[in-house]
């Protein structure tokens, strides 16, 4: 009984992690269709955020339906889950506006420092123990993010820094996704932060088209292909991040968490076979700074967890 019970445990850990590792392979074409989009659609960064968050609406809502009902809607924190996605909603706008300028991989890499910003916001706001290790790393992985930042500052200026912003808003998000998860189901949030990220972005598109920003022109779907591509970018959202919440339903955050770095991977082959973009050797090292800083957080993380488990048990 025993050990029918431990290859179940381990059959649920192995399937969470090829789901978790599925969905970062996949999400990247989120990314590239809206680099696409913007650079030869002729469709604005904002307008794309926008169809983004309203297809994934109309992508995922009859299942969510289905599986809850009305129950979908009823949060019991539902202003901070509107609060998730206008977050949500500001970290992807940022996100698809440096994909119009920069490579895929670039972009991918500077957005990586997020777990070094969720990592330091956690020691200084919820008075987590971050210990010098962890520290030295967040510093030398901002350091590997320099790396791949410099030479992008130097052709495409500020606009290198907004993957930085970005990450400081996912990492925001994140501190919410733990409030919140504590009283409402995934299900329920990814409904109501999807309203909040497409009225957001309504508001941003009204504001930035009448004071005539390129970034923020209104257009409709001008060919099938485009609302193809939409209907694509929508369900790759919407479905992407519901096999990652089956993923941490199944197999434990630390086991998937390194998963993420996959990214990088797809992110890579899609800029290189769509857009003939590849980094450089310099921007490799920098890539594989930020990527060795973060696992070694991750495992530190992982570490120091165990370690008050045992303390807790004895």
């Amino acid at each position: 009984m025993q050990t029918s019970t431990a290859d179940h445990l381990r059959q649920h850990i192995m399937q969470g992690m090829g789901l978790m590792a599925f969905a970062m392979l996949i999400l990247p074409g989120m990314d590239a269709i809206a680099k696409y989009l913007s650079t030869y659609g002729g469709m604005s960064p904002g307008q794309v955020t926008f169809y983004r968050f309203f297809f994934q609406l109309v992508c995922t809502l009859p299942l969510l339906l289905t599986v809850m009902g009305r129950d979908a809607f009823r949060a019991k924190r539902p202003w901070l889950n509107i609060l998730r996605g206008v977050l949500h909603g500001a970290a992807s706008l940022l996100f698809f506006i440096a994909v119009k300028y920069m490579p895929l991989a670039d972009v991918f890499a500077i957005y990586f420092v997020e777990p070094f910003i969720l990592t330091a916001l956690s020691a200084i706001f919820l008075g987590e123990r971050v210990g010098w290790r962890r520290w030295l790393a967040i510093v030398v992985g901002f350091g590997g993010a320099l790396i791949v930042i410099q030479p992008s500052f130097a052709v495409f200026g500020f606009t290198s820094l907004l993957p930085v912003a970005c990450a400081f808003l996912y990492a925001i998000y994140m501190f919410l996704n733990r409030a919140v998860g504590e009283g409402d189901s995934p299900l329920t949030m990814q409904t109501i932060s999807g309203f909040g990220g497409m009225m957001f972005m309504a508001a941003a598109l009204a504001v930035g088209n009448l004071g005539g920003v390129e970034d923020f022109a209104v257009s409709l779907p001008d060919s099938p292909l485009t609302l193809t591509l939409l209907l694509i970018l929508g369900s790759l959202s919407g479905y992407a991040h519901l096999l990652v919440v089956r993923a941490f339903r199944l197999a434990p955050l630390s086991l998937l968490a390194p998963f993420q770095y996959f990214e990088i991977i797809s992110a890579t082959i899609l800029g290189y076979a769509l857009f003939g973009d590849f980094p450089n050797a310099w921007k490799w090292v920098g890539i594989a700074i930020i990527v060795a800083s973060g696992l070694f957080i991750i495992w530190r993380e992982q570490r120091a967890a165990r370690t008050r488990e045992t303390a807790a048990a004895g």
